[in-house]
């Protein structure tokens, strides 16, 4: 059984603009963030310009198009004849990719670092207010304990004066039934 890949929109890519994106950009599978914090970390981060520009890098650096690419360079670099060995331009280029994808990683590092970070103070925010919330709910339990406790003595007082009204109008009962004294 064969999977089908799915378009972020959950149709099949079908223009070659849309087959092209999903080739060179393959994050795009990937579920959004639920966590309020850090679709609002992500959307002030898309604001500026540099940030998307670095996205977009990193996004297609981990991608397979950048490897097939740099497959396809290193083949015609070296099956043209571009240079001769020890292919010294190709070094120098390839090490300067090597320092930008670097300095890119780096960024992507600290990008989610940052994303961590806001969805840490989120969570504690969060902690914090249950906390709270805990503390009166734990303050209106021990208020309804105290009202309990007191309505039971009250039924407790209430009973011991029923059984002692009961009592009273025993001996009344009695009393009134009961043989006269002689006088």
């Amino acid at each position: 059984m064969s999977q089908v890949s799915r378009h972020s929109s959950g149709t099949e890519p079908t223009t070659l603009r849309q087959r092209l994106r999903k080739f060179v950009r393959p994050a795009g599978d990937w579920p959004m963030p639920i966590n309020p914090a850090s679709i609002e970390h992500e959307r002030r981060r898309a604001e500026a310009r540099q940030n998307r520009v670095a996205d977009a890098i990193t996004t297609f650096s981990g991608s397979m198009l950048f490897v097939y690419v740099h497959v396809v360079w290193f083949g015609c670099w070296i099956g043209f004849g571009v240079e001769k060995y020890p292919y010294g331009l190709l070094t120098m280029i390839v090490s300067l990719e090597a320092i930008f994808l670097s300095t890119f990683v780096m960024i992507s590092q600290n990008r989610a670092d940052a994303k961590r970070q806001v969805i840490a103070n989120e969570q504690w925010r969060t902690v914090t207010e249950e906390d709270k919330q805990n503390v009166e709910l734990l303050r209106l339990s021990n208020q309804i304990l105290a009202l309990t406790q007191e309505v039971r003595e009250m039924a407790t007082g209430f009973r011991d004066q029923d059984e002692l009204a009961a009592l009273t109008k025993e001996v009344r009962a009695l009393r009134s039934s009961g043989p006269k004294p002689s006088e």
